[in-house]
């Protein structure tokens, strides 16, 4: 315990080891689902099914477990969602590329990535965001989480008439995640430790009770007999084809979006993690983003679409979370789910989608920070908020605020407020926008 106390600064950071452990088990429960989505996403693209578990749950422990020990950051990471699509259905699907081609623009992205961390062009990309549009961004995040969970409880659903509506709140699953997100918010105004995953594990008990989610019949069910291979993806990017097909939009695509959707989630968790002093400087923020970057091009190497922190580390963070344990804690059990991979599918997603609503609640707090009265400050976070749950994006967002932000700052006579960094940063969204359209 001591020597955990002295590597990851526990009692500093005003957390305990028990608090750090029940965090990272609770953010790897809200975040495991992508063990099972992102495989299906990639097999679309004709990435074989088994090495594709296998990548997943491999580079996610792997990220993850950097991402605690050198930044020391309560943040997990896997393979982005998004990314993933847009790797299989975009790259793959409408271009046609191979997926070991698809690969070879994934790790080039990252060596992208990586030149610009070393550089310091990422890092100064952070530091030049007005502190106004970096608290619209947290509470922006804060409502994407929270429309994913509403989403997974089935409280709204899709209509033809005006895009989203109310559920059908007597469906046994939505009305059993109805009363996950009121029990667990219960325990939080109780302020219960852990109460994020005692709400999870009471939700989903239930619903095994109640016969909405399986029961395991047998020990087979629960802990698989063989682990997953890696061999048909390890190694296999085409770095040569992928260079060769003139890849510069793609990767160019990838870098973006992957930049800001990571600066943005990086952003909103360190807030939460209080991780960011007064200035708005970010703690370890050079480290955090090097993680990132070798993420990614390990990435490409094991076999799967770009990795990137998860917004779903929200939840270990509410859980009290501070310390890179955390993520340590989810990197071991990722390598555990190798074993028992069939028993994290027991858990449904109605009963962690509870969890991501009253997440995305507490990252309302950052609103009251920022500036409404002045419209050219205004306007742009308010379209930062509006545009990540409207576009189901958070590079969206970036783009609508940052683009925005400049243009509001030019017409009210308040150019010498905008940094060069943001007009460059702006140029760029532009060109990604026209690139996608």
């Amino acid at each position: 315990m001591n020597f955990l106390d002295r590597q990851f600064k526990i009692t500093e950071k005003g957390s305990t080891v028990r608090t750090e452990l029940i965090a990272g088990i609770t953010t790897f429960v809200a975040l495991s689902y992508i063990i099972f989505v992102n495989p299906n996403i990639l097999a679309d693209a004709g990435v074989p099914k088994e090495a594709a578990v296998a990548s997943t749950i491999w580079i996610a422990a792997l990220a993850s477990l950097i991402m605690g020990v050198v930044a020391n950051y309560p943040v997990a990471l896997a393979p982005g969602m998004g990314l993933n699509a847009f790797f299989a259905y975009y790259v793959c699907g409408v271009l046609g590329l191979h997926w070991t081609v698809a690969l070879g623009a994934v790790f080039f992205s990252g060596i992208l990535f990586l030149i610009l961390t070393f550089g310091g062009i990422r890092q100064a990309i952070i530091n030049c965001v007005p502190a106004n549009l970096k608290f619209a961004i947290g509470v922006g995040i804060g409502l994407f989480i929270a429309f994913i969970g509403l989403k997974g409880t089935g409280i709204i659903v899709s209509d033809p008439a005006t895009f989203i509506t109310l559920g059908h709140i007597t469906t046994p699953s939505t009305l059993l995640a109805l009363f996950g997100l009121l029990f667990t918010g219960g325990l939080m105004a109780l302020n219960v430790q852990g109460s994020l995953l005692i709400g999870i594990i009471v939700t989903t008990l239930i619903s095994m009770f109640l016969g909405l989610s399986p029961v395991p019949s047998n020990f087979g069910e629960v802990i698989s007999t063989s682990l997953p291979s890696l061999e048909p993806t390890f190694g296999k990017l085409d770095i040569v084809g992928a260079w060769h097909y003139g890849i510069v939009s793609i990767i160019f695509t990838f870098t973006v979006v992957e930049l800001f959707d990571n600066m943005g989630t990086l952003i909103g968790l360190t807030q939460k993690a209080n991780l960011v002093d007064k200035d708005g400087h970010i703690e370890n923020l050079d480290r955090a983003l090097t993680t990132d970057a070798v993420g990614t091009i390990a990435s490409s190497i094991f076999g799967t679409s770009t990795v990137t922190s998860y917004i779903e580390s929200a939840a270990g963070i509410a859980a009290g979370g501070k310390t890179g344990l955390t993520a340590v804690v989810v990197a071991v059990l990722f390598l555990i789910s190798l074993l028992f991979a069939p028993l994290v599918g027991l858990v449904p997603a109605f009963a962690t989608s509870p969890a991501l609503i009253l997440v995305g609640a507490m990252m309302m707090n950052g609103i009251k920070h920022v500036n409404f009265e002045d419209f050219t400050d205004g306007f742009p976070a308010f379209l930062t908020i509006i545009m990540m749950p409207m576009t189901s994006s958070i590079a969206n967002g970036f783009a609508f605020g940052f683009v925005s932000y400049v243009f509001m700052k030019t017409v009210g006579g308040k150019i010498r407020e905008v940094h060069p960094v943001m007009w460059l940063v702006s140029i760029a969204f532009l060109i990604n926008l026209v690139m996608r359209s």
